[in-house]
């Protein structure tokens, strides 16, 4: 099996690698092609990866390319990691709010708008091209945020894709170990939207442990979460880190204000780890790749890879896919982040039950908020822009809007060919 990384250049991609070393049983690889405009990086990414490859005794060889049809051609899923404008885009989108108080993020609020307005048009072109060398039936596993939209986006397109994101199983990990289980024996009841999810029940043996474990560790799960315990207790769920952004936004924006921007962090990070993988004598995954993000991103990712091209049983994974009546108070077209069955025909969302209201409203505002913000990602225009702006929970008031949608569009006109007009 062939399997192409678009955005292979990324410090990300050695986490990948290292997935599929250790899964070289079960997903039958021979070849990975890591397809990268970035010479430079591919140059060093590319050996470092093989490397890892090797000394795990995996056979499979590791080619590089800046050609996206060469890379694709023949794959049986290629896997988007993009990361449009590098991460002097992403300070940008964890700056500029906090001048109107608004929150510095990248995946959601005004910065997660910009994001999903330079990456949507740049994500369809590349899958169009992919489809053109492929055919029809190859699997896209998009892990691009915000991924709710941009697999939203490849999905009205017609494409073969699924959405994933590391936050159900990076949550999963939390648990067990804070209960001394196996991850496997963990099972999570998670709903909602891609970055705005909450857990409603933990299943170890098919028995609901969620209200002891929150009577006896709310402290510590609500620590790694970065919300207070009382909202653990109050809801009795495990929301995912990124309601914070939600739940204490004032607090956050002010302590956005005084830290360093993750992006400066970041580039940091990936500049060691662009040092270390030049190192010839590297052979495994370095300690420092934990602090770059994307916790058990490898495990998620091939997981769903070999449920998608394995022809076996189904599999339960989770993942971000088309509504369709699953909850029921949301559009059909919209893509929602819940356990489904996966095989080779796709991803299936397994039923919900009923959402609450202090869920449902939240997940429905962002839902009408993504569908906004994907129409100006596709269509531009300043003033589709400010809608979008206007429908965010997180913005909502019409002269904050405004204002935002113009340093938005400032601040991105490089990358946003309606806005150089």
């Amino acid at each position: 099996m062939k399997l192409t990384v678009v955005g292979g250049g990324s410090t990300y991609t050695p986490e990948l690698i290292d997935g599929i070393a250790g899964r070289r049983t079960s997903l039958k690889v021979d070849e990975i092609v890591l397809v990268d405009p970035d010479h430079d990086r591919l140059a060093v990414v590319g050996p470092f990866s093989q490397r890892l490859l090797d000394h795990a005794g995996h056979p499979a060889r590791v080619r590089t390319t800046s050609n996206l049809e060469e890379g694709a051609e023949g794959a049986s899923a290629v896997l988007f990691q993009l990361r449009v404008g590098g991460q002097a885009a992403r300070r940008s989108d964890e700056t500029f709010p906090l001048d109107c108080g608004c929150l510095g993020q990248e995946t959601t609020g005004a910065g997660g708008l910009a994001k999903a307005l330079r990456t949507v048009p740049v994500v369809l072109d590349i899958a169009e091209r992919v489809r053109a060398v492929t055919g029809p039936d190859t699997w896209i596993v998009n892990f691009t945020n915000p991924v709710g939209i941009v697999t939203r986006a490849l999905l009205e397109a017609g494409h073969r894709a699924v959405g994933l994101c590391n936050v159900a199983i990076t949550l999963q990990r939390l648990v067990s170990r804070v209960l001394g289980s196996d991850p496997q024996e963990v099972k999570l009841d998670h709903v909602g939207l891609n970055h705005l999810t909450w857990t409603r029940q933990v299943l170890v043996d098919g028995r609901d442990v969620l209200p002891q474990l929150i009577a006896d560790h709310a402290d510590e799960i609500a620590a790694d979460l970065e919300l207070p315990a009382d909202v653990l207790r109050r809801l009795g769920v495990l929301p995912s880190y990124y309601l914070k952004y939600f739940y204490s936004h004032d607090d956050i924006v002010a302590k956005q204000r005084d830290e360093r921007p993750r992006a400066d962090v970041v580039t940091d990070v990936e500049h060691e780890l662009m040092k270390i993988y030049s190192d010839e004598n590297v052979v495994t995954k370095p300690q420092e790749l934990a602090e770059r993000g994307g916790a058990y991103y490898s495990e998620a990712a091939i997981q769903l890879v070999h449920a998608l091209t394995g022809g076996g049983d189904a599999e339960e994974h989770v993942v971000n896919v088309r509504n369709g009546s699953t909850l029921p108070f949301l559009p059909s077209d919209a893509v929602i982040e819940v356990p489904s069955t996966v095989d080779t025909n796709g991803a299936v969302p397994l039923p919900v039950t009923e959402v609450p209201p202090e869920f449902a409203g939240l997940i429905a505002h962002v839902t009408a908020y993504e569908q906004l913000a994907l129409k100006a990602a596709v269509h531009g225009g300043r003033d589709r822009v400010a809608d979008a702006l206007l429908a965010h929970p997180l913005v909502g008031q019409f002269a904050l809007a405004e204002k935002l949608a113009d340093d938005l569009v400032a601040e991105n006109r490089d990358h946003l060919p309606w806005a150089k007009s």
